[in-house]
């Protein structure tokens, strides 16, 4: 077990495309850690970095108190889970996971005695005596761990190994290899496009974009404190709903926030919690957010500055809940500001989410009111960056 350091690390390749910027993180020694973000923002890299597959151009990266990066792969002290598996088709199981203590000149005894508690580990006693190819993809999967986990590393690094399995399937597999990392203790960095298994299986998960990186932190701070516009709108599923807006003070002194045309009083407990809204930010564009749960159905005598009127554009009925996709009218300075930042929005509406209990059928219902609730807000200054909070 080690921790590991990436001090100001840059990956720049000889094209000028620069890959990775600046990045600094520590991951602590037994800590599951997630590089998660959109495909090409450069977590792979830093994996492969990481593993010595790929030259740091500038910085330093540190293993367990000693900088790596002249040491190749073997010297490092690392394995790694890859994608495709990487099992000899001609091998067996048992086969498969002794091959790497072949590689480290170990004793036949000490060899034996590995693989048979990995096997445990994994459940894989039965199937040691069988060939990749009379294994289902799970399995071949775990045989691909315990490949790893036989070397007994001081990292284990995991480029997206479960992305070849079904739905089913990933959601068994992660819970295995979080329970599995857990019990062993080993320091382990699992990258992922996938925010869902970031979410479910990271002590801390570190979100990237375009080779930076934007937050740090454990999953649920992710989702209630976002740093930015894009880590909001990255975690969470479905993704909030961020929109450009303009914060108003009405004659009673109450703040409310344009939304769709229609205007919608703040929770005073939102005004505490954000002080910066009446002093900054009071009828200056501003960008908000609402996570899909904080929509409901609107009953007959609800006020009418927490409704909002929608017209619906789809339903996805999933049994306990429903997921509808709706549209809101947007003013002229949110049809500006989306504009600007490039977003989708179709004439003057963009289209929104909302996650509402299965009370009835929507799919016929061309138009609806729902409630908001405002103590769930999110804001944003004009960067994109969260406003500061107490």
């Amino acid at each position: 077990m080690a921790p590991v350091t990436f001090e100001r690390v840059f990956k720049v390749y000889a094209n000028g495309y620069t890959a990775i910027k600046d990045l600094s993180l520590e991951i602590k020694d037994g800590e599951f850690m997630v590089f998660v973000g959109p495909s090409g923002c450069g977590k792979s890299t830093a994996l492969r970095m990481l593993a010595g597959l790929e030259d740091i151009s500038a910085g330093k990266l540190i293993i367990g108190g000693e900088v790596v990066n002249d040491k190749t792969p073997q010297q490092r002290n690392i394995a790694m889970v890859f994608q495709n598996y990487a099992l000899y088709p001609h091998m067996t199981a048992r086969q498969n996971l002794e091959f790497p203590l072949r590689m480290m000149k170990l004793p036949p005894d000490e060899r034996q005695k590995r693989v048979e508690e990995a096997a445990v580990r994994l459940g894989l006693t039965e199937l040691l005596d069988r060939k990749p190819k009379q294994m289902s993809g799970g399995q071949r999967q775990r045989v691909a761990m315990g490949r790893a986990i036989v070397r007994d590393p001081a990292v284990f690094l995991m480029d997206e190994p479960l992305s070849n399995l079904d739905a089913k399937m990933r959601g068994q597999i992660r819970t295995e290899i979080a329970q599995l990392q857990r019990r062993m203790g080993t320091t382990t960095v699992y990258v992922t496009h996938d925010q869902v298994e970031a979410m479910t299986m990271g002590d801390r998960v570190a979100v990237i974009r375009s080779g930076e990186l934007q937050q740090v932190a454990p999953p649920q701070e992710l989702y209630d404190s976002p740093a930015n516009i894009f880590v909001a709108g990255f975690i969470g599923s479905p993704a909030m709903n961020i929109f450009p807006t303009k914060i108003s003070k009405t004659h009673s002194g109450v703040l409310s926030l344009d939304f769709g045309g229609q205007h919608i009083a703040i929770n005073p407990a939102i005004t505490e919690k954000y002080p910066e809204l009446s002093r900054y930010y009071l009828d200056k564009p501003i960008i908000a957010g609402w996570r899909p749960e904080a929509f409901s159905l609107a009953p007959p005598d609800e006020p009418i500055d927490r409704c909002i009127e929608v017209d619906v554009e789809a339903v996805e009925a999933l049994g306990h809940e429903m997921i509808v996709y709706f549209k809101a009218a947007l003013t002229r300075i949110e049809v500006e500001a989306i504009s600007n930042r490039e977003e989708k929005a179709t004439g003057n509406s963009k289209l929104l989410v909302a996650r509402l209990q299965s009370s009835q059928n929507l799919k016929n219902v061309p138009r609806i009111t729902l409630t908001v609730d405002s103590s769930k807000l999110y804001f944003f200054n004009q960067a994109g960056q969260a406003i500061s909070s107490v």
